[in-house]
């Protein structure tokens, strides 16, 4: 009575599923085979998530022997190229159902937008790193695609039956689709690169879309960068979004943006890590009332990177240098004078730069020390000077109540990327190209939302008969 494939066909049973049978043409009454009820396909499809099963094959073989599946399918076998090809058919009616399951949570006191977190977690393509190429290789394979493609037009069928022919074709075509998706993938991630890296850029011959990132362990593989935005009531999920970028500086606002369009508002407070603390970050959240969280980063790791890169001593560090703030200059060890030179307005900071004579460093004893990169220019300084929503960030941050905050970080946004890796088994994605993986991390979302309300809300109704 309490098992879960019962709450999921209840759940889905009573949502508004018009969307998903807007496309079926075999009806009642006219030619065609019946088609399967969107009821059952998609109970079918978030109870195999969340029991960790997301290949359509293996789904299609336990509904021929496991209890559950056969529950769900009334023991009638469904085909995998059924299952494979309705998973990724309905990307705007699953995001219709996804929202309607938040709007029960939100009913069930579940989600309330007033704080949430953010996290990033990289899933593995569907892809292996060998299957990156250099442009010409591509063109090699691009070239015997479309000389494939061009022989079959003049092969003899007779011998094949025509299924087999308009498979062969079908098989054929993709494959130059592909190739040619791959050359333009390719010219995305070289502009991507700087000028004498660009040659060396390589695109995936299986997935054009992935990318190389770094993984937790520290090594590097073909993936995608899932986005997750959890509610810190009860740890719900309430966005997930994809990118093809590594970094997850530039991946906050286009999550509240999405957040706020499907919810109606944005939420009152935002808890992240500190790959989402920029300048622009701070800066915008403060304009618009949302309430960010994070640590305050203040550039010292890559500061001293950058001196020691230039073969700057320690006693030469910008600390050593004087400032005169009637004189707008700075002095130096040596007693040279670092002149004001121009002002860069950033978003949320301003920058000073201070340059002394070339003459001056090339006869210093000191300029082995202090600039010995520099051979045609003397010194120069930076003073950067921090906006108001920068200085109220820190501040606010350095208080005992944010710090106690931050600390829901963890619990709360690590959780649901644990969840989806270790408990759904999605540590890499069974489709391929950025839209379908969308759609394939929506399913596991929405399968994550649905167990944590069966958890909260559904098995207390349900306690298992004595």
């Amino acid at each position: 009575p309490d098992h879960p494939a019962r709450a999921i066909w209840e759940l889905v049973g009573q949502r508004d599923l018009k969307r998903f049978y807007e496309k079926i043409e075999a009806v009642e009454g006219t030619a065609g085979r019946p088609a399967i009820d969107p009821h059952l396909l998609i109970s079918l499809w978030i109870y195999a998530y969340m029991e960790g099963t997301p290949s359509a094959r293996e789904v299609a073989q336990r509904c021929e022997y496991h209890p559950a599946y056969q529950w769900l399918t009334g023991a009638n076998p469904i085909c995998a190229h059924t299952l494979s090809d309705y998973r990724t058919a309905h990307a705007e009616a699953l995001q219709e159902l996804a929202a309607q399951v938040l709007a029960l949570l939100a009913s069930e006191g579940m989600v309330d937008l007033e704080q949430v977190t953010q996290d990033g977690t990289k899933i593995r393509a569907s892809a292996g790193a060998d299957t990156f190429r250099r442009e010409s290789t591509i063109q090699k394979h691009l070239e015997r695609a479309r000389q494939r493609l061009e022989e079959m037009d003049g092969e003899d069928g007779e011998a094949l039956s025509q299924r087999t022919i308009k498979a062969q074709e079908r098989a054929a075509r993709e494959k130059v689709s592909r190739m040619e998706k791959t050359l333009e993938e390719l010219e995305k991630i070289r502009e991507t690169r700087p000028a004498e890296e660009r040659r060396q850029a390589r695109a995936s011959l299986t997935d054009p879309e992935a990318r190389i990132m770094k993984q937790n362990d520290g090594g590097f593989a073909p993936s995608y960068n899932v986005q997750l935005v959890t509610d810190t009531q009860q740890k719900v999920i309430v966005n997930v979004g994809v990118t093809q970028q590594g970094s997850d500086a530039e991946q906050l606002r286009p999550a509240l943006e999405r957040v706020e369009e499907e919810a109606g508002r944005a939420p009152r407070q935002v808890i992240v890590d500190g790959g989402y603390t920029s300048r622009e970050n701070v800066v915008t959240t403060a304009r618009e009332g949302i309430d960010l969280i994070g640590p305050a980063l203040d550039g010292t790791v890559q500061k001293e990177a950058l001196y020691k890169i230039r073969g700057v001593a320690q006693e030469f560090r910008p600390e050593a240098f004087g400032f005169d703030a009637a004189g707008n200059c700075y002095t130096c060890p040596a007693g040279k004078t670092l002149a004001y030179q121009s002002k860069r307005v950033l978003v949320g900071q301003i920058k000073y730069t201070y340059l002394a004579e070339a003459a001056d460093c090339e006869a210093c004893a000191y300029k082995a020390q202090c600039c010995p990169t520099r051979s045609q220019a003397g010194r120069s300084l930076v003073r950067a000077e921090e906006g108001p929503e920068m200085r109220a960030f820190r501040a606010k941050m350095e208080t005992p109540e944010a710090k106690a905050i931050y600390k829901k970080r963890g619990p709360v946004a690590e959780f649901p990327n644990l969840c989806i890796k270790e408990r759904f088994g999605l540590r890499r994605f069974s489709v391929r190209g950025l839209k379908k993986v969308q759609i394939e991390a929506m399913w596991v979302c929405l399968a994550y939302n649905i167990q944590q309300w069966i958890r909260l809300c559904w098995k207390p109704q349900h306690p298992v008969l004595a």
